[in-house]
């Protein structure tokens, strides 16, 4: 930019002498002003060397800043582009194929003729087999019927020895009681295995156990107010019969309630372990009865049920029960019976208490004294 002499030249000491050639500044004076600094020129022709002295630094500067861009672009690519790595010999690359594991997580193809479930099987396994087949929910509904208190999940605090997969004691989930003498249904197609009628107040009281799937599986109905006259031991029975009225036999201080338990035997030379039911009955399909008679249709539209989830183990709470032996040295679990906020006696010995008409090849499993 240009001043007027007449401004500037007070504010100039004495020789003052040009930015660009040092000459001394006579006439109009011309001021080049930068980020850096600012020139007094003595003529254009100065001003324009200044200017172009300063955009020669600048353009400098940019390309300096540019390459040092460009240096770290090219450090940083490895790291930030994703590649397939250097090609490799096929020879290297048959080899390598040959030691590493599968990618795809999934389990192998079987061979062909090759078929059935993972041996020897899971919990996760039993309950995705038993999920995926035809079973009910032993209550009527229109209302899903789930554990509602802790005390009544599988897993709750009872007193005595009991199966050490029983957590701190029950065995099983306890249902129901909003009706007493309603009807109790088989969860699935299967035969009467056991059938406890008349006084057993230290073993659940009246109770009936079906078999499912050829030995397989095995659901038991406690605390049963009335059993069927014509349900004995080999019956079949469909599932959705009624095999028992609701009630409180074998309760000493809770309201009347359904005591339901599953335990499974993968193999006949295998022990009987008991499973918590809950996720299954959670989901299984609700029998409607139809109004005005004693008909009914099920439904798998009814709301699946809010799992409480079973109880957490206590240390020290319970010691595993030292199950009995069957003739052929399988492991026989007590089943468990109890009520909700329940006390009980120590469970008695399993010579007097065993059911004399199972009909097995093994002694059937010991219900375990009822609270």
């Amino acid at each position: 930019m240009m001043f007027d002499p007449e401004e500037t030249q007070s504010r100039l000491p004495d020789g003052a002498a040009c930015g660009a050639c040092g000459s001394a500044l006579q006439g109009p004076r011309y001021v080049h002003v930068s980020a850096w600094a600012m020139d007094v020129l003595c003529s254009v022709d100065c001003f324009r060397t200044v200017q172009r002295e300063r955009n020669r630094v600048q353009w400098a500067e940019r390309r300096r800043h540019a390459l040092q861009l460009a240096v770290v672009v090219v450090l940083a690519s490895p790291l930030l582009t994703p590649h397939a790595g250097a090609a490799r010999h096929p020879r290297w690359e048959s080899a390598r194929a040959a030691v590493a594991p599968p990618a795809d997580p999934r389990p192998a193809a079987l061979p062909p003729g090759w078929y059935g479930p993972e041996w020897p099987p899971t919990e996760t396994s039993l309950l995705a087999s038993l999920g995926h087949d035809a079973w009910i929910h032993p209550l009527s509904g229109p209302v899903r019927r789930m554990p509602r208190a802790d005390s009544r999940v599988f897993g709750a605090v009872r007193p005595g020895q009991r199966p050490a997969e029983c957590r701190n004691g029950h065995c099983g989930v306890d249902l129901g009681g909003e009706i007493w003498g309603e009807q109790v249904h088989a969860v699935h197609d299967g035969v009467v295995d056991f059938v406890q009628r008349g006084a057993n107040p230290d073993r659940g009281g009246s109770f009936v156990r079906l078999s499912h799937h050829e030995g397989t599986v095995f659901t038991w109905y406690f605390h049963l107010a009335a059993i069927p006259r014509g349900l004995e031991h080999g019956v079949h029975v469909k599932s959705g019969d009624v095999i028992g009225l609701l009630g409180d036999t074998g309760v000493k201080e809770s309201a009347p309630h359904l005591h339901f338990a599953i335990t499974v035997r993968p193999a006949k030379d295998w022990p009987e372990r008991y499973i918590d039911p809950e996720p299954l009955i959670a989901l299984w399909p609700v029998r409607i009865p139809i109004e005005g008679g004693d008909a009914g249709l099920v439904t798998t539209l009814a709301r699946p049920g809010l799992p409480l989830g079973s109880a957490n183990r206590l240390a020290g709470r319970h010691k595993p029960a030292k199950t009995a032996r069957g003739k052929h040295g399988a492991a026989q679990p007590a089943a468990d019976a109890s009520g909700e906020g329940e006390s009980s006696s120590e469970p008695t010995s399993g010579a007097d208490q065993a059911p004399a008409d199972s009909g097995d090849s093994e002694a059937a499993p010991e219900p375990a004294a009822d609270e």
